[in-house]
C-alpha cells in the first residue's frame, strides 16, 4: 500500500515553472496534506507507546485513527497526481489508499494485533522522510546535492547545461537553452527526486523489526547504495529525455495529446517519468527487497501483513521463499 514515499514523496512544488521547466518527480501538496500526514505518523507513534504501556484497546483505537488519517492524506494528493503530474500509477495508488488504510484500521479494531508491526514500519518511514519536508536546510542540501550529482551524470554523457535556480528556489534547474532543445523545456529537482522516499521505505521496514544490529546496518547500507545509484540513472535519463525530446515521435505525441490531455512539449517528460521510470522503479523495489531479505529476513513479517490487507489471505513468505522463520520481531501474534 502507499507509504510516505509511494508518490514515493514530498517537496511542495506548486506547479510548473513559467520558463517551461517541470519537476523530475512528484511532491505533496503542502499545507493541509502535510498536516494530515504528520497527524497520521504522530498517531502511529502514540499507538505504539500506548501498546508498550499495556493499553491495548486505546492503542488499537489510536492506530486505527492514524490509518484513516493516512488514507485521507493520500486522497488529498489525487488532484495533484491526476492534473499536474498526469501520472496514472500515482493517481490509482492514491485513490486506492483510503479504502485500504481504512480497512487496515478496521482490522486493528478487530484485534489483528500483528498489524502493529506494519504500523511501526510506516511510522519509522514517516520519521525518516517527513523532517526533510519541514526542515529547510535539510531539504535544500538534499535537492541541491542531487541536482549536482545528476548534472555530473549528464556531463559523463556529453551534456553540460549548467544549473540555475528552479521554481522551488533551489539551485536545481538544468539550464538547457530552450532555443536549442527539441521541446523548449527543461527539468528541475524536487525532494522526491533524491530517492529519500524509497530509502525511507526500507529504513522503516528494517527499523521496525527485531534483528541483530550488524545485519540491520548492513541491509540499510546496501539498500541506500543501490537506491542512490539507480535514482541517479533515473534522474539523468529524465533530465535529458525531456529537453532533448527523446519521445517526441508524432504518433506518440498525437496519442498522448488526444487521449491523455498532455501538452505536446511535455510528452517526452511524461513518457520518461510517468511510464518508463515508474514502471522500472517497481521492479527495482522488488529487487532491492530481495537483497534486503537475504540479510534481514525478518522484514518479511510486515510484508505479510501488507499482503493480508490487499488480499484477505494469510501468506507465509518465509516458507514460500525458503527463508528460515525467525519470529523475534513479534510479526505474528495469536488472535486471543
Amino acid at each position: 500500500m502507499p507509504t510516505p514515499s509511494a508518490a514515493i514523496g514530498s517537496g511542495s512544488v506548486a506547479g510548473l515553472a513559467s520558463a517551461g521547466s517541470v519537476p523530475l518527480a512528484s511532491s505533496t501538496g503542502g499545507g493541509l496534506s502535510d498536516a494530515i500526514v504528520w497527524i497520521a505518523i504522530g498517531a502511529f507513534f502514540a499507538a505504539l507507546a500506548l501498546r508498550w504501556r499495556g493499553a491495548d484497546r486505546p492503542a488499537r483505537l489510536t492506530a486505527a485513527g492514524g490509518w484513516l488519517a493516512f488514507g485521507t492524506f493520500w486522497l488529498t494528493m489525487v488532484p495533484y497526481f491526476y492534473y499536474e503530474m498526469q501520472s496514472p500509477l500515482e493517481t490509482l495508488l492514491s485513490v486506492a489508499a483510503l479504502p485500504l488504510c481504512a480497512y487496515t484500521g478496521y482490522l486493528m479494531l478487530q484485534d489483528r494485533r500483528s498489524l502493529f508491526l506494519l504500523t511501526k514500519a510506516v511510522a519509522f518511514m514517516g520519521l525518516i522522510y517527513l523532517p526533510a519536508e519541514t526542515i529547510p536546510f535539510v531539504r535544500e542540501w538534499l535537492i541541491e546535492t542531487t541536482a549536482a550529482q545528476t548534472h555530473f551524470g549528464m556531463e559523463l554523457l556529453g551534456h553540460s547545461p549548467g544549473i540555475n535556480e528552479g521554481a522551488n528556489g533551489y539551485m536545481s534547474r538544468f539550464n538547457f537553452d530552450p532555443n536549442e532543445t527539441a521541446t523548449g523545456r527543461t527539468t528541475y529537482i524536487v525532494l522526491s527526486c533524491t530517492g529519500l522516499g524509497s530509502m525511507a521505505i526500507f529504513g522503516g521496514l528494517i527499523a521496525a523489526v527485531s534483528a541483530p544490529l550488524k545485519q540491520k546496518l548492513s541491509a540499510f547500507a546496501l539498500a541506500i547504495g543501490v537506491i542512490w545509484f539507480l535514482n541517479l540513472i533515473r534522474n539523468v535519463f529524465i533530465g535529458l529525455a525531456s529537453p532533448l525530446g527523446w519521445f517526441q515521435q508524432d504518433w506518440l505525441v498525437s496519442l498522448m495529446t488526444t487521449y491523455l490531455g498532455a501538452e505536446p512539449s511535455r510528452v517526452s517528460f511524461l513518457v520518461s517519468h510517468n511510464y518508463i521510470a515508474q514502471t522500472l522503479s517497481v521492479f527495482a523495489l522488488i529487487g532491492i527487497t530481495y537483497l534486503v531479505v537475504k540479510i534481514v529476513p525478518e522484514v518479511l513479517a510486515p510484508l505479510e501483513e501488507v499482503l493480508f490487507v490487499l488480499t484477505g489471505t494469510e501468506y507465509d513468505l518465509f516458507e514460500a521463499l525458503g527463508v528460515e522463520e525467525v519470529r523475534t520481531d513479534g510479526g505474528r501474534e495469536p488472535d486471543n
